[in-house]
């Protein structure tokens, strides 16, 4: 069921959308297909862009808790990281934690998207910073509620051999039996260990886009580099935006994936970190400020390709249901 557009629900405007696809400019969504059609657009997306979340996740954990220059570096950029993957794991090595990325993905966007859209038709985004406050609520709903399929994602994706092991190695057997063995290890509680470290991660990464995309976007199309409503104008104020999302969202990203990926003790409490501000503390005490932005070189990769692929599924999806809209 879809529902025809109204000027003043200023759905039409995908500069304030949360981090992720644009609503289409001629028609609002039922609130179900809407949650469908995010999660379908994201996880297209994650296709594509998962080899760069393996990549970041090594480094991030790459001289946990170690000073720069005291330990060995498997990985030293982005494209060397790669290639190490795919020559230790093989090529399937880079889609470790597909599967779940995209459960990931799907809950998340689903979720984030389908609430922003319902706070913008009742009018909250009217409000002074509405958008913003509804992108950090929307984005805080969808990271709270996919937690337990980042934190099997993180543990898959860590996984390697001993020779460029990185972190703490869970040595799950897949996707079932991560979730199962943390259920019976920590029970329903584990599930969701490392969420104050996603909950404000997502809430950054909203916040930042929503303050840049718009800005970005109105600057592109005013130097008239493309021809009116040109692909081109969001492609590269996603590409701009990405930038200032990566340079505010890695700190956030790299505690996040510290957090869920810490081993625990036999009551399920991370022998690492206690917590989001211990682990802040800990970093930037024994690795320095820069520690707290390891991997932000494939996370600006991914970032922007990652949006600007969801605007493009999300798009075309949206043009598929609007010919069934009644």
């Amino acid at each position: 069921m879809l529902l025809k557009h109204s000027s003043e629900t200023g759905l039409a405007n995908p500069a304030s959308l949360p981090p992720g696809p644009p609503l289409s400019p001629t028609l609002a969504l039922w609130l179900p297909l809407d949650f469908a059609l995010g999660a379908a657009a994201c996880c297209g997306a994650c296709v594509f862009t998962n080899p760069l979340e393996v990549v970041k996740t090594r480094l991030q954990l790459q001289g946990e808790l170690k000073a720069r220059g005291s330990y060995q570096r498997h990985y030293r950029g982005v494209l060397q990281a790669l290639w190490t993957v795919a020559r230790v794991d093989g090529l399937r090595g880079l889609q470790k934690g597909l599967s779940v990325g995209l459960l990931y993905q799907g809950l998340m966007n689903g979720v984030r998207l389908s609430f922003y859209s319902y706070c913008e038709a009742s009018g909250f985004t009217q409000a002074p910073g509405g958008s913003l406050l509804a992108g950090a609520a929307s984005g805080a709903l969808g990271a709270f509620v996919a937690s337990p399929a980042y934190l099997v994602k993180t543990h898959l994706q860590a996984q390697t051999i001993a020779a460029i092991a990185v972190g703490h190695q869970h040595n799950h057997q897949g996707v079932s039996s991560a979730f199962a063995s943390i259920y019976r290890a920590q029970g329903i509680l584990g599930l969701w260990r490392g969420v104050n470290g996603a909950v404000p991660r997502v809430m950054v990464g909203s916040a930042a886009q929503l303050a840049t995309f718009s800005s970005a976007k109105e600057w592109v199309a005013q130097k008239q580099w493309y021809v009116q409503d040109s692909w081109l104008v969001s492609l590269n104020a996603a590409m701009i935006s990405s930038i200032a999302v990566a340079i505010a969202m890695t700190p956030f990203d790299v505690i996040s994936t510290r957090l869920y990926n810490q081993p625990v003790d036999e009551l399920g409490k991370g022998r690492l970190y206690r917590g989001f501000l211990d682990c802040f503390v800990k970093v930037t005490r024994k690795e320095g400020p820069l520690g707290l932005y390891k991997g932000i070189g494939p996370a600006f990769f991914r970032l922007g390709p990652h949006t600007v692929l969801s605007m493009l599924f999300w798009d075309l999806l949206r043009q598929a249901a609007s010919k069934y809209q009644v």
